[in-house]
Formats: structure tokens, sequence, C-alpha cells
């Protein structure tokens, strides 16, 4: 398969077609785009994050214990499900405070399943610490963001260096910080 849109060329990748160039993208891929373009390009390139981070720590800690009785983790090619409650697809964040890009992450599960497996779920943004759930559906207008989000991906980890930095408010609490600021 030759088809240059990237797009195209992930769902090929996905379901196993032959494709000249293979193209993954993952939830937190998606994620990092809404977030931070260079923190994508750095996650794209492997480059290890600050563990100690407390962003990070405060961020598994959460992941480890909210719905520890129900916690499934489920791996489906290149996404990686939090859980699955009622039929519906959940996403844990510890903090409600980056809500796109945790909504367009959950997105991306919910298209992926959709576009790739066939399978039709809405979803559950959960915040546990916060006790907050917000739904999420896919909706033509959300799938369409999902797929320009996906072609934006591309354009960033193609390129052999990251985007320049760029100052936010949360950059302090980014385990990324030294690779920016230092």
């Amino acid at each position: 398969m030759t088809d240059a849109d990237p797009v195209n060329r992930l769902l090929a990748t996905a379901r196993g077609e032959p494709v000249d160039e293979p193209f993954r993208v993952t939830g937190v891929m998606v994620q990092y785009y809404y977030v931070c373009k260079r923190e994508l390009w750095f996650e794209s390139r492997n480059l290890e994050i600050d563990r100690e981070n407390a962003t990070v720590v405060r961020g598994t800690r959460v992941d480890e214990t909210a719905y520890s009785d129900k916690r499934e983790n489920l791996h489906l090619g290149m996404i990686s499900l939090d859980l699955l409650d009622d039929g519906r697809v959940v996403e844990v964040k510890p903090s409600s405070t980056l809500t796109e890009p945790a909504e367009m992450q959950l997105s991306y599960y919910l298209w992926y399943l959709d576009r790739v497996a066939d399978i039709q779920r809405d979803g559950v943004l959960a915040h546990p610490r916060e006790r907050k759930r917000e739904p999420v559906e896919l909706t033509t207008e959300r799938s369409e963001k999902v797929e320009t989000a996906i072609r934006g991906i591309h354009d960033i980890v193609s390129q052999s260096s990251p985007p320049p930095a760029e100052e936010k408010p949360f950059c302090d609490s980014c385990a990324y910080h030294d690779f920016c600021w230092c």
C-alpha cells in the first residue's frame, strides 16, 4: 500500500495490511498532541521521561489504585484501555485540568475501536480523586477531529527535530521540562 494519507496508513497498519511505511499512533500520542507538540516529538523518539516527576508519580498512583477491582488494562493493537465498565470504555485521569487532551485520547480509542475492530462504544472520562465522570461519545465531529490529530501527529513525528519550546502554564510540572528549559 502506498497511500500517503496518515489516517489510511494507520488503519492499514492496524488491520495488518501490507504497508510500505507502517504508521502507529497511541492514545498518549493523541493526548500529547493536544498538550504539547514538543512533548509528542520526544515521546515518538522514546526519550525517557523523568519517572520521579511529581505529576508522573501522581498519575501512576491513580493508575495503579483507581478501579483496582475492575481494572483490566486491555491492549488492542495500538491502544491500551484502562477498563471497560458496563460496555463503556473508561479512561482514568488524575485530574480534570487538561480536559480536551484527555477527551481526545478517549475519542481516539473509540474511533480506533470503531474503524479497526468495527466495535461501537461510548466512553467515560473518570477523575476518581475528584469523584467526577464525564460521558464521551464518538460523534462525526469528534471523528473528524481525531483524524485531523492523526495527520498532525504524523507531521510532527516525521520532523527531524522537535518543534520549538513554547512556555505553557504547566511546563514546570512536565516530565520533559529539562529537555526544554535547562
